[in-house]
């Protein structure tokens, strides 16, 4: 077993003596090169009684939750980070693309706070975006996933909505474009 195999083995042994087992969709728990340990939480089906049709995404920002909605009053609901404090935002968009291990170009806010950022990353493991994008109208923001997953749960991002790559997959491959998304506060 390698040595960081190892750590996270131990660390995982230790909560669950402790008796602060990690949720049942992470049956281990994860590392970084930095040393930050992190678990991804549960993509559950819950019971959601509002009234929107099937395919709707709802964003709950204060609970850290987006919602997509089954229809019979239930929904997929997906723990996500959110925009930090001044960077969050609330409306009503509708998904205007999609895409598989999409490009990044920071924007100029962006810039102008980190002018050590390239000018554009690929797509791929690096890149902020994460495996998928979907696109909000005609805006700058998007539902995407992270090459940061340790920050889900967090409100750290420039207002996008952050989702572990599997649940971005998985909530992508759902989704059409023309769909409506609700940002709630």
């Amino acid at each position: 077993m390698s040595k960081s195999g190892f750590v996270v083995a131990s660390v995982a042994a230790t909560l669950l003596v402790v008796g602060k087992a990690p949720p049942a969709r992470s049956e281990a728990l994860f590392s970084t090169p930095f040393g930050i340990f992190y678990n991804i939480p549960s993509r559950d089906t819950v019971p959601y009684t509002k009234l929107h049709p099937p395919g709707t995404i709802v964003v709950a920002t204060k609970e850290r939750h987006l919602y997509y909605i089954l229809g019979d009053g239930q929904a997929l609901r997906y723990t996500i980070g959110v925009g930090k404090e001044g960077s969050a935002w609330t409306g009503v968009s509708t998904i205007s693309a999609k895409r598989e291990w999409p490009d990044w170009s920071p924007t100029p806010n962006i810039r102008k706070n980190h002018p050590e950022l390239p000018t554009l990353v690929k797509g791929g493991e690096s890149n902020p975006l994460g495996a998928r994008a979907l696109y909000l109208g005609a805006s700058l923001y998007r539902i995407h996933g992270t090459n940061e997953p340790w920050r889900i749960g967090d409100a750290a991002s420039a207002g996008c909505i952050r989702m572990a790559n599997d649940d971005v997959i998985d909530l992508y491959n759902r989704a059409k474009i023309g769909s409506t998304v609700i940002v709630l506060p």
